[in-house]
């Protein structure tokens, strides 16, 4: 990088400057996220918009040589839970440190607004129990400067962050927020709760939401167990929220859904669809109950699409693991009283019980308990019996492990149980080891079903809940694998071209929400660009730290090979380190 502004050896006088582009990146390849074929050029910023993609540009304030590097858009990333950390944190890793130069959450129907006075603990406990985003940390960190969507949007406009965000309405808030104690014993709305949702989500539409979202699944539940307020919501509620999109012309509707009655659900669905003119989507992922599941729902999926309906399945790029550890928030011994007990300890003194030996026989001579396991979502149960989906973490870690890399072929190995191995493997050292535990999207044992839903275009890329499952889950390295893994390292199958993926993670998820102002390298376009050596590229191992307010722990993984991470013209990373630059804004729909 040469500063032309800073650089007393120049030649270049100061009364010159003024005619110079702020930034220029010399020589790169240029992929646009159109899924054109990149090519080899020049880019150059003036302010926070795009000046000139392609070809040579004049001189810059500030040139970067791009020579044998990808110049792409930043990616735009549709599915995190940023919503809590968005009001105290500005960096939003690790999101911000893979690429992701504009993040959406909302998701899954939980927030924090709507939401009364008397409700913040109610929504801080079903934040916790649903994305395991500890309750201590919301406590410590919220501020509660709001109530309604509008007073939250304009909360999170007042934070300076290096990052764009925008937000949705989520479902389980604005129930409690109209229905009070009858949502959260899942009564029925009522035709004047109803009314008051629709009227609700369309003040949030119109103050910016980029959508709805709501959860119709067993998989989310508060810390005790209980399940979330919208999950029995009737039709008629669904669909009666809905009608508030015909009052504008953008947002989407969005959902997790167990899809018990398939027929029914995409009956309503489509009825919104076709009513309202606007997107659905839900999210989707093969399961090991169900290994046809996926292929009925894309089949659904085409149908409304002919019906009239744009519905769409947002998927993960890879399987959605939760990694075990003694330093994480799950183990295949946390249904065993005897480990359950040792719960709430400082982490140390906690280590240095699990290893004494007299408590490891223990542990590993009980049996699970029904009580401590029907605690977990029901696809989470089989960590504490499935030996053959585990797997080592390593590092680089592997989201495509060989079915000789299970832990169960590790232990046979080693002459010990699978039980022994893990356990023993967990407590060694700093008890930091992990282990991966596919809960979806590995039923084959590969991620070939995976690259078959990646070429239907009626999916979109999303599902890394940056944000969220601070100590079960960290997919929020998700764009840089699209890169690293489906179009360089994979060898278990096929793979796509990197300008196909670049697409996916740009303009795609862009267009598909409505930021029209971004997701391409196009002249007059916002400024987010990412600098990437593609062949450095790497996603490190996932590691615990405890930065979160009140101390609170999280899952993190950093990236290699982002060579500048700019936004709104302003680079926030170089090579690797933050600038310090802010520039980062609430994008409003609309």
């Amino acid at each position: 990088i040469r500063d032309v502004a800073c650089d007393w050896s120049s030649d270049v006088c100061s009364s010159d400057l003024k005619d110079m582009h702020d930034i220029v990146i010399r020589g790169g390849t240029i992929i646009d996220g159109t899924g054109a074929e990149g090519f080899i050029g020049d880019v150059s910023i003036d302010g926070e918009t795009l000046a000139q993609v392609g070809g040579d540009v004049g001189p810059g304030k500030r040139e970067i040589d791009a020579t044998g590097l990808l110049v792409t858009p930043g990616w735009v990333d549709v599915h995190t839970h940023y919503d809590g950390q968005a009001t105290w944190d500005p960096m939003l890793a690790p999101s911000s440190w893979h690429g992701v130069t504009t993040v959406l959450f909302g998701n899954c129907g939980v927030g924090f607004a709507p939401c009364k006075p008397q409700d913040h603990d109610a929504l801080i406990d079903l934040m916790e129990g649903v994305e395991d985003i500890p309750g201590i940390v919301l406590s410590e960190g919220l501020k509660w400067d709001w109530e309604s969507f509008p007073e939250f949007m304009d909360a999170l406009e007042r934070q300076p962050r290096a990052i764009d965000i925008g937000a949705q309405m989520p479902h389980h808030p604005l129930r409690v927020y109209v229905m009070g104690q009858r949502a959260i014993d899942f009564e029925d709305a009522t035709e004047e709760d109803i009314a008051e949702m629709r009227r609700l989500t369309e003040e949030a539409l119109k103050a910016g939401a980029f959508g709805f979202t709501t959860s119709r699944t067993e998989s989310h539940r508060t810390t005790k167990g209980e399940r979330v307020p919208g999950r029995y919501a009737a039709f008629d509620e669904l669909i009666g929220i809905g009608k508030a999109f015909g009052t504008v012309d953008h947002g989407a509707y969005g959902m997790l859904n167990d899809f018990e009655d398939e027929a029914a659900e995409f009956a309503w669905m489509k009825q919104v669809g076709q009513e309202s003119g606007r997107p659905l989507w839900f999210l989707m992922t093969d399961r090991y109950s169900d290994p046809d599941r996926w292929k009925r729902l894309m089949g659904n999926v085409h149908e409304a699409r002919d019906a009239g309906a744009d519905v769409t399945a947002q998927i993960a790029g890879r399987a959605v693991g939760i990694i075990l550890g003694f330093s994480t928030s799950l183990t295949p011994f946390s249904g065993r009283p005897t480990f359950a007990s040792l719960e709430g300890m400082p982490q140390p003194e906690r280590l240095a019980k699990l290893k004494d030996p007299a408590i490891r026989a223990q542990i590993l001579g009980e049996e699970n308990s029904d009580v401590l396991l029907n605690k977990l979502p029901p696809l989470q149960r089989a960590i504490a019996s499935r030996w053959d989906r585990m797997y080592v973490l390593n590092d680089p870690p592997e989201y495509e492990p060989k079915p000789e890399a299970a832990v169960e072929e590790a232990a046979r190995l080693a002459g010990k149980s699978p039980q022994e191995f893990v356990y023993d493997f967990m407590a060694e050292g700093d008890g930091g080891g992990m282990l991966l535990f596919p809960v979806t999207n590995f039923v084959t044992g590969d991620l070939e079903p995976v690259h078959e839903m990646m070429q239907d275009e009626a999916t979109i890329i999303g599902l890394g809940d940056g944000g969220a499952h601070c100590g079960q889950i960290c997919d929020a390295s998700m764009p840089t694998f699209m890169l690293t893994h489906w179009t360089r390292d994979r060898t278990r199958g096929g793979k796509f071209s990197v300008e196909w993926a670049v697409r996916r993670l740009t303009s795609e998820t862009a267009d598909f929400f409505g930021f029209k102002d971004r997701g391409r390298l196009k002249q007059g376009l916002k400024a987010d660009v990412n600098i990437i050596d593609y062949d450095a590229l790497q996603i490190r191992r996932p590691e615990v730290i405890f930065d979160l307010p009140a101390g609170g722990r999280r899952l993190v993984q950093r990236a290699e090979g982002y060579v500048t991470t700019i936004v709104s013209g302003t680079p926030i990373f170089e090579n690797g380190e933050a600038t310090g630059a802010l520039p980062g804004k609430l994008v409003r729909a609309g």
